[in-house]
């Protein structure tokens, strides 16, 4: 019974687990596209699902470049 149980809450904690790792590459996949200029700040804003009131092309850089140097592990890289 044991086994079973266990078994369970193996299986219940799973899927949340792996969705978050999901969604933390793709902001980190985003993000490296953004330092890459593979993609400008307004594409980089809705693929990051953030909301910007500021249409500027300099404020726009400020929110991504805010907003991903939290997941840089690396404190040197300017975005």
């Amino acid at each position: 019974m044991k086994i079973l149980l266990t078994a369970f809450f193996l299986f219940a904690f799973l899927p949340p687990s792996k969705a978050v790792t999901t969604k933390m590459f793709r902001v980190l996949d985003t993000c490296a596209r953004y330092k890459l200029k593979e993609i400008d700040a307004k594409k980089a804003i809705e693929k990051l699902k953030l909301e910007s009131n500021n249409s500027s092309e300099i404020g726009l850089k400020n929110i991504v470049s805010n907003y991903c140097s939290v997941f840089t592990p690396n404190e040197k890289i300017q975005f």
